[in-house]
């Protein structure tokens, strides 16, 4: 039985004009020959279909929704007022049918009968676009509004969305970054706990969630360097692997009898820890996530350096142990080299990225200007390695969102650029995340850069203006037939505006983004020049701020010698007395004050089984190397 909404709907379609017939029908296609009406009457105008209008048939049973694929006039007049032959391209997509409990009008995908030869085509309804583009509000956010009729709000399903990942592809100044603020907002603000990581290359999304994020910047940023596998190790350590063989096997060699030394929780010598991992005790692989010492690293090192046999390979380790100590005093890797003393914080650290708990924070974002620019790839394979990984031990229990901005520097199309581990863990996210609660927004601004199998993983796909070519096959490639009409107005569409398609939106359309307040706009909006180039900006002050930030972010903090205090006397070996209370008193900065904790925690650890040594035994080698770099051999 037809709903009775279906039949008043269809009464008053009898009452309006419809815009042409169905001349031909194949499969999911359909020709419609439209109307031939010349005027400048503003209703017939508004009457016209455009590429992208949604169109509606009657069938005997449902409403079928069509939309416009192409127009075209085969034999164009040469007069005015002569008629023409007018053809509008279908693209069957779904149906308006009644549902038979709730007897409400809802819109299913696909076409079960066919429009014959003659029916009649009409523009769609509000009702109608309504069934179409707002079905299933529970589970969906506004996010804008269709360019069909902008009383309609644009729906985005969320599960669908983040289930089955989503790009945001657009030249630059299109409105990516505020459009990537106003989705995750919207989302954020209907599921407050959320668990969403966005790398943030160009600092500019903090503003945008302000009270929501948990901002990271890199001077708060703990990402500790055993925390990394072995190809990000060596990639930090080594960098290009070309004739330093050497120094990547003896890593491989020596960073798990430095784990093993740490787990045992006592120190050991290089031969006592080899017997130990040819007799099966090292439990430990070269990308076990456990922490170990540096200070132990350095020390096997030496050891190796002190065998007879490896006389002849000396500069391969001194290489290497130069540039492990020149890490640990480059405040620039301070988050990842700083921690004088080491500790297994990896749940608190987790907890802090991911959100657990959520505290009122449900996104954390990861601002990555700053971080020395030769090992933010490295940074970034950490990150998503660490987010898939923790979906899969967490056995998809805390879905995830990884926002990847700037995409197209980290998963390059070309093979020979990039780092290899980053793409590897991305791709990973891509393929597998879903199984796990793991899903990946790609942004770029270049989609013909980014890898090719990457991209097609993303199921939904917001493109907005781009003019290049190769970006605009790369999208067309990805987007359904019912959609590759719509893709002709990339070129020109408005800023804010995009196509969207795929499983996150309910039929492929053309929409106009809302607006961001202005405080919560990402700061990437481009410079106004006419606006500054009018008024004087800029003094002495501001030239040596410049100057200061920049060479902090490209030098090392190596102490000089005049920072050296020989006057500092060595402790006492009395047991009993006060550890270094000269040291104590010379030192009057937090970083100063947290290496004598470090040193009291030292000796508070292993004063109970060593009673017996001074107090400068129980140092670590690693501590002994900064104490002497701070306060000189006589400290």
């Amino acid at each position: 039985m037809i709903n009775t909404e279906l039949k008043d709907d269809r009464s008053l379609e009898s009452q309006c004009e419809s815009i042409g017939r169905i001349v031909s029908v194949s499969g999911s296609e359909a020709i419609v020959l439209l109307n031939n009406s010349i005027s400048d009457d503003v209703s017939i105008i508004q009457n016209r279909p455009e590429i992208g209008t949604l169109l509606k048939l009657k069938t005997s049973n449902a409403v079928v929704l069509a939309l416009v694929s192409a127009l075209n006039v085969p034999m164009p007049s040469q007069r005015d007022q002569e008629s023409e032959v007018w053809i509008a391209e279908l693209e069957l997509v779904g149906e308006i049918v009644e549902d038979g409990e709730s007897r409400r009008k809802e819109f299913r995908r696909g076409v079960t009968i066919y429009p014959s030869l003659g029916e009649k085509v009409y523009m769609a309804t509000r009702q109608e676009l309504e069934a179409a583009y707002c079905s299933n509000r529970e589970k969906a956010i506004s996010v804008g509004q269709i360019r069909q009729d902008t009383t309609i709000p644009a729906m985005i399903n969320v599960d669908e969305l983040l289930g089955k990942h989503f790009a945001i592809l657009g030249t630059t100044g299109t409105g990516k970054s505020c459009s990537v603020a106003l989705m995750l907002r919207s989302i954020l603000v209907e599921n407050p706990e959320a668990h969403v990581v966005l790398l943030d290359p160009h600092n500019e999304y903090a503003a945008s969630f302000n009270g929501l994020a948990e901002v990271i910047k890199p001077d708060d940023l703990q990402l500790p360097y055993w925390f990394l596998i072995f190809e990000e190790i060596v990639e930090v350590l080594v960098g290009d692997r070309g004739g330093k063989s050497d120094q990547v096997e003896i890593l491989s060699e020596l960073i798990p009898l430095a784990k093993s030394q740490y787990g045992n929780h006592r120190s050991r010598s290089a031969q006592t820890a080899l017997r130990r991992s040819l007799s099966g005790g090292l439990s430990y692989s070269v990308d076990t996530p456990v922490p170990y010492r540096l200070s132990d690293l350095l020390s096997l090192i030496d050891d190796r350096m002190g065998m007879l046999e490896h006389k002849n390979d000396l500069w391969p380790l001194k290489q290497l142990k130069q540039r492990i100590e020149a890490m640990t005093t480059d405040k620039r890797y301070s988050f990842m080299f700083g921690s004088l003393t080491v500790q297994d914080q990896m749940a608190e650290i987790l907890g802090r990225i991911f959100r657990v708990p959520v505290n009122g924070r449900p996104i954390s974002i990861l601002q990555l200007t700053g971080l020395p620019s030769e090992i933010v790839n490295v940074v970034v394979s950490v990150l998503c390695r660490m987010t898939f990984d923790f979906g899969l031990w967490a056995g998809g229990s805390i879905p995830l969102t990884l926002v990847c901005e700037e995409a197209h520097r980290y998963i390059p199309n070309d093979k020979s650029l990039g780092f290899e581990p980053t793409r590897r863990a991305i791709a990973k996210v891509a393929k597998e995340g879903r199984k796990y609660g793991v899903s990946l927004c790609i942004v770029s601004q270049r989609p013909s850069e980014l890898d090719s199998t990457i991209l097609s993983q993303c199921n939904t796909v917001f493109a907005m203006r781009m003019s290049n070519d190769r970006d605009q096959q790369i999208v067309a490639a990805a987007v359904a037939d019912s959609a590759s009409g719509m893709l002709e107005f990339l070129p020109s569409i408005g800023t804010g505006e995009a196509i969207a398609f795929g499983d996150g939106v309910p039929l492929p359309v053309r929409i106009r983004f809302n607006r961001l307040p202005q405080e919560h706009m990402p700061k990437s909006q481009t410079a106004l020049f006419t606006e500054r180039w009018r008024q004087q900006i800029g003094n002495d002050d501001l030239l040596k701020s410049v100057v200061e930030k920049w060479r902090s972010s490209s030098s090392s903090a190596i102490v000089r010698n005049d920072d050296l205090k020989p006057e500092i006397q060595p402790p006492h070996s009395n047991s009993d007395s006060e550890p270094l209370p000269a040291i104590q008193q010379s030192l009057d900065n937090s970083q100063e004050q947290n290496l004598v904790q470090s040193f009291q925690s030292s000796l508070a650890e292993n004063f109970s089984t060593q009673p017996k040594k001074r107090n400068s035994d129980l140092l670590t080698p690693e501590l002994k190397l900064r104490l002497k770099k701070r306060f000189g051999e006589s400290g």
